[in-house]
């Protein structure tokens, strides 16, 4: 009997070894753990974000928590650098004229320089300018052409050619007065060949005007011109370094800003 009772002992400790060191080979298991095994689990307490063994503890709504302080200064520094970083709508170019292109447009057609650097409202002007002149320099040749004639007409012998009354008011005689108005038609067809020249003179003026204008205009388009256009006055002291008179000088000094 003593036999048979070891061997069943035997068996048992064989039956229980390999049990034992399966459990004892498992990561993170004790002997307390081996106990409690068997026992069931509340599902809650399988939660990561809640221990098992802490205390049950009542929930808030979101809507109830207090808010978080706004840190303002974080936002406006956050709307800054987007306003920064936004994109920029692309901006037009900014036209240059050239100098050369406009004086040979302003050369062939009179006016196409200031067209070419966009300077419209000086067309009036130049385009007005011409027709001053051009009507200046018709009226004179007309007058001019009127008084030759009739200076002619009188100066010869013929009675037919008797032009010159149409210059003098409706019967009007000038009989043995022929020499003194002999004299005032060659004055005046003087005057008027003489304000024909002029008007001829001035056309070509406005027309030599617009070229350099359109040219200039063009040249100084690229001119940076500082919006403080100001002349100032201010006492200043002035070094006399003469070697016969050495000092100084009060004086007032003249700065003009542009």
């Amino acid at each position: 009997m003593k036999r048979l009772a070891g061997l069943i002992a035997l068996a048992g400790l064989l039956w229980l070894a390999p049990t034992g060191v399966q459990a004892a080979l498992r990561p993170g298991h004790t002997p307390a753990a081996a106990a409690t095994a068997d026992t069931v689990v509340p599902p809650d307490t399988l939660r990561p974000d809640r221990p098992a063994t802490a205390p049950a503890t009542a929930t808030v709504p979101d809507s109830l928590a207090p808010a978080a302080p706004l840190d303002t200064a974080r936002l406006a520094q956050l709307s800054d650098s987007l306003a920064h970083t936004a994109p920029q709508p692309p901006q037009k170019p900014k036209f240059v004229p050239n100098p050369k292109r406009a004086l040979w447009l302003s050369l062939v057609l009179p006016g196409a320089g200031q067209i070419y650097n966009r300077k419209y409202w000086k067309l009036p002007i130049f385009y007005g300018g011409f027709l001053g002149c051009t009507y200046a320099l018709m009226w004179n040749q007309q007058m001019y052409m009127d008084y030759s004639q009739a200076y002619l007409d009188i100066m010869d012998d013929d009675p037919t050619t008797d032009s010159y009354l149409d210059m003098l008011p409706p019967r009007y005689d000038i009989t043995g007065r022929e020499e003194q108005f002999k004299n005032i038609f060659k004055n005046k067809k003087d005057f008027y060949r003489r304000y024909r020249d002029l008007s001829a003179f001035c056309f070509v003026a406005v027309y030599l005007l617009s070229v350099i204008d359109a040219y200039v205009d063009a040249q100084l388009s690229v001119f940076d011109i500082s919006p403080d256009l100001s002349l100032r006055l201010e006492p200043t002291v002035i070094n006399n370094n003469s070697p016969l008179r050495k000092g100084q000088a009060y004086g007032v000094g003249c700065s003009l800003h542009f």
